[in-house]
């Protein structure tokens, strides 16, 4: 084994240290400014703000991300294929920093006494923008580091972890202090633009540092070398069941986090009177799922990943069942959100990882290293399960009559709010169980690594 060889894979065995991790995690915190609103408050801002029709709102948001799934698609081959100083996912952090912010502010600048034409046709146009464009080709890229960062598992654990810490705990920000924001600023349209301009000048700054601090390190010489065609980088993506899987965790991840994080809001103003509650409830869950987040990591190694992920989903369904008890007591919506926390947070800690390690067994299995396809392929369910979800909360509040400008609500509206907020996690809790049962890679993981780094010392696939 020459020296090259031998350094090299001491760089990409790398432990990651603190400042990168905390670093890396910050640009989680920006990333969530756009997907904070987008799967809470975005909806409510539209609805009861500008009287947009809440099917409407629903039904762009889903067409928004089909297309958005299909362009996740396109750039993970882009991320594949890019090369600069910077390594080929973390220039585009870079690159898309600048207009991130400002497309994300153009969100709220739609025009509040136009027909509910022009309303779809602006929201369709600016949210494909912000989501399709500019959030796919940074987000995506951001994502796929995770595999180039380190391929040292407990670092890359904890390194994924503390983006977790961080990425809620900016959504957590975003979304516990809008309202109080908008309200100081006035309580209206032009709130709201005052309050995205704050959020965008902070996103971009978190993005710079998040840019200049964090670095690529596994390089696979062999794969740099091969060009695969989009035949066979699919083909390859296809057989490997574990992506799938992962596929479909970060889906109904996403579905249960946008259906909870929207209909709450509407839950708060109209069965507990007071929307402003939706913060405390929010922060309360963000704040347990952040905390444990940083915990999990400790407990990678004796329990496993997929272990650890669904006995927390088994919580998050005893806390929908504690919130059933009763239903309309704040305290009780309190507690229940702190347990759903605290469930969900083995889940968010570990998708991520386990999509890396989906990139390292499709290499192993297939020959083919595709960090960025895998990444990408594996968005399109979190991309298409958050449009799915707004689109049914569309459909079954406008199907009971929901209007966002009216003093009061019917009866049936208020059975609709509190069916979805209290049954729909129990539902997608039953799904992702199921999904973790099916995952079995950690056990062969070790042989997995060890093979792959033989191959490398090799200079094959």
């Amino acid at each position: 084994m020459d020296e090259n060889t031998v350094s090299h894979q001491k760089k990409e065995d790398f432990v990651v240290s603190f400042r990168e991790k905390i670093c890396y995690g910050l640009g989680d915190s920006a990333c969530n400014v756009v997907y904070g609103l987008c799967s809470t408050l975005l909806t409510f801002f539209y609805t009861d703000y500008v009287g947009v029709n809440p099917l409407t709102v629903g039904m762009v948001f889903l067409l928004t991300r089909i297309f958005d799934g299909v362009s996740d698609i396109i750039m993970g081959f882009i991320v594949d294929r890019t090369k600069s100083k910077w390594g080929k996912a973390r220039p585009w952090i870079l690159w898309m920093a600048v207009p991130y912010a400002v497309t994300f502010v153009l969100l709220f600048l739609i025009p509040a006494n136009a027909s509910n034409m022009v309303h779809a046709i602006y929201i369709f146009v600016t949210y494909n923008l912000v989501n399709t464009v500019v959030y796919t080709a940074l987000n995506l890229p951001y994502s796929t580091m995770a595999s180039l960062i380190t391929r040292d598992e407990k670092s890359r654990a904890s390194t994924q972890a503390w983006r977790i810490f961080c990425g809620p705990g900016g959504k957590m920000v975003v979304t516990v202090s809008t309202l109080p924001l908008v309200r100081m600023f006035g309580n209206d349209q032009r709130a709201w633009i005052i309050v995205a301009c704050i959020f965008a000048i902070v996103a971009l700054l978190l993005l710079l540092v998040c840019f200049f601090n964090i670095e690529e390190r596994v390089v696979i010489e062999a794969a740099e070398k091969e060009k695969v065609s989009v035949g066979k980088n699919l083909k390859a993506l296809f057989s490997n069941q574990y992506w799938a899987i992962c596929l479909g965790l970060w889906g109904f991840m996403v579905m249960m986090s946008t259906v909870s994080g929207t209909i709450t809001t509407y839950y708060c103003k109209y069965l507990l009177g007071d929307e402003t509650l939706y913060s405390l409830i929010y922060a309360a869950e963000l704040i347990a799922q952040c905390v444990v987040v940083l915990i999990v990591p400790m407990f990678v190694d004796r329990f496993g990943k997929r272990n650890l992920t669904m006995y927390g989903i088994f919580l998050v369904i005893a806390a929908q069942v504690v919130w059933m008890v009763s239903p309309l007591n704040f305290t009780v919506a309190m507690v229940s959100a702190v347990m759903r926390g605290i469930g969900v947070a083995p889940l968010w800690a570990c998708v991520f990882p386990m999509i890396a390690d989906s990139a390292e067994f499709g290499q192993w299995k297939t020959h083919v290293r595709q960090d960025g396809m895998i990444f990408s392929a594996a968005s399109v369910g979190s991309k298409v399960g958050g449009g799915l979800s707004s689109a049914g909360i569309g459909l079954l509040m406008t199907s009971v009559g929901y209007d966002g400008l009216a003093a009061a609500q019917t009866e049936t509206v208020m059975v609709m709010i509190k069916n979805i907020c209290l049954y729909a996690p129990i539902f997608f809790s039953a799904i992702i169980i199921v999904l973790c049962l099916l995952y079995k890679l950690d056990k062969i993981y070790p042989q997995v690594i060890a093979e792959l780094k033989e191959r490398d010392r090799q200079g094959i696939l």
